[in-house]
């Protein structure tokens, strides 16, 4: 079991959470992010500041580590529509972490994303079912060829990967304009609601049960090197019936309003996780009404985020 841990993005709504279960857990953390961590003070007094899309910078970071956990990315999909070079980083980041690791001899948890599906027209998506055909956005072909990147560092340098797909993961630490936190602030402030897509059914996995995911992947590494896993809640919800949720809980008197899908937005997933419960064990602890209920309590805790998100 890896002792030593890098976790990239450690700045970052995941990587904030990661770091944090990672220290408790006993495990050596070294974070790297361009941004310091506003989150905790553990982590950020572990956080190195670098550029990772500035390969020269990696001589900052330590050469004894045991495993990375590769979450940093611009993550948003239609902020990559519109600026397309954000997925060129991602790629540029991947490869330079790589090589990182081929220089430390580490092992690398990729972060990757369940938009690598594309939008094939199912509804259920196991992990065989990636189609380059159906690649809907430049961010979805960041992680496709982050995925790539991974397995020929795997074959020519023996870096062993693990390549884990998240899903729409909501909770605290969360000041973009996903979905969810949009959703909430709405909310919150009594404003209507706007759906993109009446019929768009997607699967929203809450932070701590990602995370759990994540640290079950690293305590496993020796067994799930080499494989790809849905790190999702096996569950789909409509936008209808997250919004209808959001204002329910709140009870506000937003009303809801439904527009037609936008550009490169995947209509349809619900993740099988039934290869991450054999070999990780990994079992889902939230249900989506519980999993919102803490997210919304946090929001409501932190009333400065929700101007920023607003």
């Amino acid at each position: 079991m890896p002792e030593s841990i890098l976790v990239t993005g450690s700045s970052g709504m995941i990587g904030t959470a990661l770091s944090r279960r990672l220290l408790q857990d006993g495990y050596q953390v070294v974070g790297a992010d361009s941004e310091e961590n506003t989150w905790s003070e553990a982590v950020n007094e572990r956080t190195r500041r670098i550029d990772l899309r500035d390969d020269s910078q990696f001589d900052d970071l330590p050469t004894d580590v045991d495993l990375i956990v590769h979450l940093a990315a611009n993550s948003r999909v239609l902020e990559s529509v519109n600026q397309p070079t954000m997925a060129k980083e991602n790629l540029v980041t991947t490869f330079n972490v790589l090589d990182y690791a081929r220089e430390v001899d580490a092992g690398c948890v990729f972060g990757s994303s369940r938009e690598v599906y594309g939008s094939g027209g199912e509804l259920h998506y196991e992990e065989d079912d990636v189609e380059l055909d159906q690649c809907e956005n430049p961010y979805a072909a960041s992680k496709i060829g982050g995925e790539a990147l991974m397995r020929s560092f795997e074959a020519c340098y023996d870096v062993e990967t693990a390549l884990l797909r998240f899903s729409n993961v909501y909770g605290r630490y969360d000041v973009s304009n996903r979905v969810i936190p949009i959703f909430i602030a709405q909310a919150i402030a009594d404003e209507d609601l706007t759906i993109f897509g009446a019929q768009k059914v997607l699967d929203f996995t809450y932070l701590d049960d990602c995370v759990d995911g994540i640290v079950r992947t690293v305590e496993s590494f020796e067994k799930a090197a080499g494989t790809a896993f849905n790190i999702a809640s096996g569950r789909g919800y409509s936008l209808v019936e997250l919004a209808e949720a959001i204002v329910d809980h709140i009870d506000c008197d937003s009303e809801i309003r439904i527009e037609s899908n936008r550009s490169g937005e995947v209509s349809r997933f619900v993740g099988d996780i039934s290869l991450a419960r054999a070999v990780l064990d990994y079992d889902p602890a939230y249900s989506f009404e519980e999993g919102l209920a803490e997210t919304i309590d946090w929001y409501r805790d932190h009333p400065s985020i929700l101007g920023e998100i607003h």
